[in-house]
């Protein structure tokens, strides 16, 4: 089942609705497909930080852009493919190299959608705060199933980017791509934030807000984006306030990863999550409600429905809001 790309193929500004698996993967595998069989796993790269400087630049030159209006708020989305980036075929996935983090995902879009309804609510603020939007993780799941899926990751930043323009202090990017980060989520952010800000938020202002990028696996990324004292253990009150992530729960066998590096990473007892995901994922078990269950099952967070989509265009799609109890 290929899954269309809209990124390059459309003029029209186009969030994907859900696909599972491209048909360059070898085992045709379908959203209802038996997916059971072992598949030999391929170790993920090593976690590293990508730095703003290092703007790569695809074969066919820099992204073209395109808006995105979100309820009278216009972002920027860049328009980039695995072609260019990777020199592979256009595809949603090359498992262990690609984990389509050059989409923009309808999870994406609704998330910010319910951002601007908190933020208009006055129920939070991103005035001063610390964000990290989390991105693709590589799955290599358990001892007899892998599932590779693609996803919106943080590819094109604009959940965290959104943050930025609501006063954030600093924002973290995290993607299982480096390529990805260099080549799409970097240059959107200039074309959103640091080139249509004062001289003053310019990136080498003193002034400025902190922007990272971190390229890696969720079971190693924390050691990256946490500061560690010298015995190894968490500096005080290091962490982030909030943490945003779209269509991040798709698969069984990663839940529990993607909740422990929340728990790490979040500031306690303030820190807020912010997740839109589909309701279920059919053919690889997860889905919003499965992650809720592993979050109700180790009772320290509360979850909160903040929104539901049921317009039609893919199943049930959600926004939740998780706290420290």
């Amino acid at each position: 089942m290929a899954a269309p790309n809209s990124q390059c193929d459309s003029k029209k500004p186009n969030p994907e609705t859900f696909q599972l698996f491209s048909s360059s993967v070898g085992s045709a595998f379908g959203i209802f497909d038996d997916v059971s069989p072992q598949i030999n796993a391929i170790p993920p790269p090593p976690c590293v930080e990508v730095l703003a400087s290092d703007f790569k630049v695809p074969l066919f030159g820099k992204p073209k852009f395109e808006s995105v209006d979100f309820d009278g708020v216009t972002l920027l989305k860049g328009r980039v493919n695995t072609q260019q980036v990777f020199g592979l075929s256009n595809s949603d996935l090359v498992p262990g190299k690609y984990e389509g983090g050059l989409k923009l995902w309808e999870g994406s879009l609704d998330l910010i959608k319910a951002l601007r309804s908190e933020i208009k609510s006055e129920l939070i603020s991103f005035g001063g705060k610390r964000v990290l939007e989390v991105g693709i993780t590589f799955f290599s799941g358990g001892p007899t199933l892998i599932v590779y899926m693609a996803t919106v990751g943080c590819g094109h930043g604009l959940p965290g980017i959104y943050s930025l323009l609501e006063g954030a202090a600093v924002v973290h990017f995290q993607d299982f791509n480096a390529e990805v980060l260099q080549s799409l989520t970097i240059p959107n952010l200039n074309a959103n934030f640091f080139e249509k800000s004062q001289p003053s938020s310019s990136p080498l202002a003193n002034d400025a807000p902190e922007v990272r990028f971190f390229a890696g696996d969720w079971s190693e990324i924390d050691k990256l984006l946490l500061p560690v004292g010298t015995d190894a253990t968490k500096i005080k009150d290091s962490g982030y306030d909030f943490i945003l992530m779209a269509e991040t729960v798709y698969a069984i066998n990663s839940l529990q990863s993607l909740y422990n590096l929340i728990k790490k990473c979040l500031i306690h007892p303030h820190g807020v999550v912010y997740m839109a995901a589909k309701k279920y994922y059919f053919g690889v078990g997860g889905g919003s409600r499965r992650f809720l269950s592993v979050v109700e099952k180790d009772g320290v967070m509360s979850s909160k429905l903040v929104a539901e989509i049921t317009d039609g265009s893919s199943n049930v799609r959600e926004v939740w809001k998780l706290k420290f109890k």
